[in-house]
């Protein structure tokens, strides 16, 4: 790192985890407690226990990830029979019927998308455990991308959510959402607050 560029620790300033005001420290605080002067947010120098929390997390959304997949997402009762789909047999029905966009979709959404954050997560805790310096501007980057992409992956549940609300035909057609959609809905929301949890800063740290 260059030795001109000061950084914020050696300034002693602290950035809000929630309004991201930037506060100098205090010199004379030691190690007392410091909050934020605009929203009362307790301030650290970094997330506590980012790593932990982190690991913890992914490892929770993975082994949720399985039900997801394995137990169906949505039952369809049409004419009297009852047909469950997961959400690979779902992605399957779509392309057999020449609906490629929604297939599409839905195979991002539920499976391209948690299946690449778990796998940046699982690099960025990894290289930033073992102190890699590696170039660390592409690994703030990737965490940036499955930040903000993390949420959409909730389009399969609310598509499975809108089918079940408009279709309610009684014993003629009726859609219901099955067990492996609260599996999947719990995989989206831990992996978010998995990314929520890691600390990019970490990366940089490093490199001091």
């Amino acid at each position: 790192m260059n030795k001109d560029i000061v950084i914020a620790a050696q300034a002693s300033l602290l950035s809000c985890s929630i309004c991201h005001l930037v506060t100098r420290k205090p010199r004379n605080i030691g190690k007392g407690t410091i909050y934020c002067p605009r929203c009362g947010e307790r301030l650290h120098g970094r997330k506590p226990e980012s790593l932990s929390r982190t690991w913890a997390l992914v490892i929770s959304a993975i082994i949720f990830y399985i039900p997801a997949n394995v137990l169906p997402i949505m039952t369809v009762t049409s004419l009297g029979s009852v047909e469950s789909d997961t959400i690979i047999s779902g992605v399957i029905y779509f392309i057999k019927t020449g609906m490629w966009p929604i297939a599409l979709v839905i195979f991002v959404a539920s499976i391209f998308v948690p299946i690449l954050k778990f796998l940046i997560l699982l690099f960025l805790l990894i290289s930033t455990q073992v102190k890699s310096q590696w170039r660390p501007k592409e690994r703030t980057r990737l965490y940036r991308i499955i930040e903000s992409i993390g949420r959409w992956s909730m389009v399969d549940i609310f598509v499975v959510t809108l089918m079940a609300a408009l279709v309610k035909l009684g014993a003629l057609a009726d859609i219901e959402a099955a067990p492996g959609a609260i599996y999947f809905a719990a995989v989206v929301v831990i992996t978010i607050f998995a990314a929520m949890s890691f600390d990019p800063r970490l990366i940089w740290d490093n490199l001091e």
